[in-house]
């Protein structure tokens, strides 16, 4: 399998949910708001031998052109964005599912068109009953009838090969990927297991739905993947997307 990150840049988060640019090499980390967290916005594709897998979508950010920055992206790494075959959501955060589709109010339409959406249905229920800051429901309004989305229920497995689980751990709904193609196991746990310093540690993050069940979940999928050679995929981790044993 072929894995290629798309990231979107570094940010500072505080309580007030915003996401800051954040400049590596000049900006002061002290000078943020107390308690700010930094973060990489990085969106993955996998190529199999069967699919090109988008993970998440970003923050739908737009560039000086107008362009849809995870489109650019892949286009700077030779993929059309209409080569998408599947969009695997790992939950709707507005960090992770700004870029679903383009456009604004009743002519927001999806980014990937040609490719199958796959959500859970409870989380995308859950989109109205929790509400702003964390989802932004107006902006994820044109799922709830898409033909292109698969309402997904619980855990279950995509084509024989994507294995999908529903964890509840940072969100109610949270669910994680396990992608087994040609021997190869790539593991995707959204913000389940969002950088690689908190797979080697007890963190337990209030931020989280169930943060006790997220730092477990941590330590049981770090031991399996060092045992089985997984290769693990960090969404918000400024120094490392990717980690294998």
């Amino acid at each position: 399998m072929k894995v290629i990150p798309l990231s979107e840049g570094t940010f500072t988060i505080d309580k007030t949910k915003q996401f800051v640019p954040f400049d590596t090499g000049t900006d002061d980390l002290q000078q943020r708001p107390v308690g700010s967290l930094l973060v990489e916005i990085q969106p993955f594709v996998v190529v199999t031998s069967e699919d090109v897998l988008l993970l998440d979508t970003g923050l739908g950010f737009t560039n000086e052109h107008g362009r849809l920055q995870l489109h650019q992206n892949l286009m700077d790494n030779g993929i059309n964005p209409g080569e998408i075959t599947k969009v695997l959501m790992t939950h709707l955060h507005k960090d992770h599912a700004g870029g679903v589709a383009i456009g604004s109010g009743p002519e927001r339409t999806l980014s990937f068109p040609q490719a199958r959406y796959y959500i859970q249905k409870k989380e995308m229920e859950y989109v109205y009953e929790k509400g702003f800051p964390s989802y932004i429901p107006e902006e994820l309004d044109c799922l709830k009838n898409a033909p292109q989305v698969e309402w997904l229920d619980g855990n279950g497995v995509i084509d024989g090969y994507i294995k999908y689980e529903v964890t509840g751990a940072h969100s109610k709904f949270h669910q994680v990927y396990w992608i087994v193609d040609g021997g190869e196991t790539v593991f995707f746990g959204g913000d389940d297991a969002p950088q690689l310093q908190q797979m080697r540690s007890r963190f337990i993050a209030k931020y989280d739905y169930d943060g006790k069940k997220c730092m477990e979940l941590r330590q049981e999928w770090w031991e399996k993947g060092e045992q089985e050679k997984w290769k693990f995929l960090f969404y918000h981790d400024v120094q490392n997307p990717t980690w294998e044993f």
